[in-house]
């Protein structure tokens, strides 16, 4: 029997890998771990992966025991759903990995200056409405450079062609450095064990017939970030009740 949020949260609590600070925990209250996750936590100096938006937490425990040499950090607000890959990695003893419960708009709070190697953002909301929100808007982008090391990677994994799109048109509008594109990952044969590791999310759009889109590319510290001056299709199998073409006008 599965158990009930309420259990699930008690047993969050418990858990020595997981940190919780939303919103009403942290407007004043710095946070312990800034700074210091290699050396107060992981008692290591490998690289620090995060996946924002983590879910369940399937590629955060997944990469964690692909790459002992790496540590990673799955973030997410929804507490009930992390519990899965919590108690997994927990139960499976991995040194290798954390949890941050927390709003993602607040990110930069918990990491210091080049502290994180690289980003990892996993069938997130697109966010078809309000670019701020979108996890590769400039909102976002500009909180990232304040943690990720000069020339930091982002990885996007993505049902959604309306992020696709958004995503490639602000790596083209600012000249971002890309390794990786492709809107059909598992036909391009580029779908290694690391870029197989499937979500719950995932699963539900492959099972649907929708192509998986890839993103690599680096984030440079410098030079100010902008926004594309464009409109994209938003993605019609998704329940938004929105308009059919979105403005993809922001401010910082």
């Amino acid at each position: 029997m599965s158990k009930g949020k309420l259990a699930k949260f008690a047993d969050m609590a418990s858990y020595p890998h997981v940190f919780e600070y939303p919103y009403s925990a942290v407007d004043n209250v710095p946070f312990e771990m800034k700074g210091k996750w290699n050396g107060s936590f992981f008692g290591n100096d490998r690289p620090i992966v995060l996946e924002l938006g983590c879910g369940r937490g399937e590629y955060t425990v997944g990469l964690g025991k692909l790459f002992p040499d790496k540590n990673f950090i799955g973030v997410d607000i929804k507490g009930a759903r992390m519990w899965s890959g919590a108690t997994e990695s927990m139960q499976a003893g991995m040194k290798n990995v954390a949890f941050l419960r927390t709003n993602i708009e607040i990110i930069d709070r918990f990491f210091a200056e080049n502290e994180v190697s690289e980003i990892w953002l996993t069938f997130s909301d697109p966010q078809m409405k309000k670019a701020t929100k979108r996890l590769t808007s400039t909102y976002f982008m500009e909180r990232y450079r304040k943690f990720l090391k000069p020339d930091g990677i982002i990885h996007l994994k993505t049902d959604s062609n309306f992020m696709f799109t958004y995503t490639r048109y602000m790596i083209e509008e600012n000249h971002l450095p890309v390794d990786v594109m492709t809107e059909d990952l598992y036909h391009s044969g580029m779908a290694d064990e690391i870029l197989s590791i499937k979500t719950y999310y995932e699963q539900q759009w492959l099972d649907r017939g929708l192509n998986i889109k890839y993103i690599k590319f680096h984030l440079p510290k410098e030079g100010e970030l902008h926004e594309p001056d464009v409109e994209i299709e938003l993605d019609e199998y998704r329940s938004y009740n929105r308009s059919k073409r979105s403005g993809l006008q922001t401010s910082k």
